[in-house]
């Protein structure tokens, strides 16, 4: 395959990922028929890409991941370390809100929670996190990645009634929670 043809491949897959995500974000019910119009894209490449509608909610969901897990490094280097830990949580929280949307198609494609694929990555990049912000003295000493990712299971169960507001407010909590009590 020459180079010009496997960019115009990557392209497309790529504008498709991204079509998808848009459309998915409006409603889990889009079919790829719809995505690939959004694409710019013909049904052959759709499918040539994409064999059927649960194959791309499987690639638009492990890329939604990638980049949430990418993305702690670069939220530590701006932000003070509770800040990130917070904008962090935001990116996790919006991750999960399109993984609500879709579960049932997801789960029915892999018959296994994504998850599990990336829990020990996530709990990773929670732990740099944390250890941020115990270094720097605002978040407690004695919490772990597996316990906060307890307690931010709410995330994958909230149901869509006021769900931004809902969220934002329980994450606040779970924020006040690791944060590290003042001295007095």
């Amino acid at each position: 395959m020459n180079t010009s043809k496997r960019s115009d491949a990557e392209q497309n897959h790529a504008r498709i990922l991204a079509a998808a995500r848009a459309a998915l974000a409006e409603s889990s019910d889009a079919t790829l028929n719809s995505i690939a119009k959004r694409a710019g894209v013909g049904q052959g490449t759709m499918y040539r890409h994409f064999p059927n509608r649960e194959a791309l909610l499987v690639a638009v969901y492990h890329q939604d991941i990638r980049e949430v897990i990418d993305a702690a490094p670069a939220l530590l280097a701006a932000n003070p370390p509770f800040e990130a830990l917070r904008r962090w949580f935001d990116r996790l929280a919006a991750y999960g809100r399109i993984k609500h949307g879709v579960a049932q198609a997801v789960e029915a494609a892999t018959r296994a929670d994504l998850s599990t694929t990336y829990y020990r990555e996530v709990a990773d990049v929670i732990t740099l996190l944390l250890d941020a912000g115990k270094a720097d003295g605002t978040v407690r000493q004695d919490v772990d990645a597996d316990e906060v990712l307890l307690l931010v299971g709410f995330l994958w169960r909230m149901d869509n009634h006021d769900w931004e507001a809902r969220s934002a407010h329980l994450l606040d909590l779970v924020l006040d929670a690791l944060r590290r009590p003042e001295r007095t």
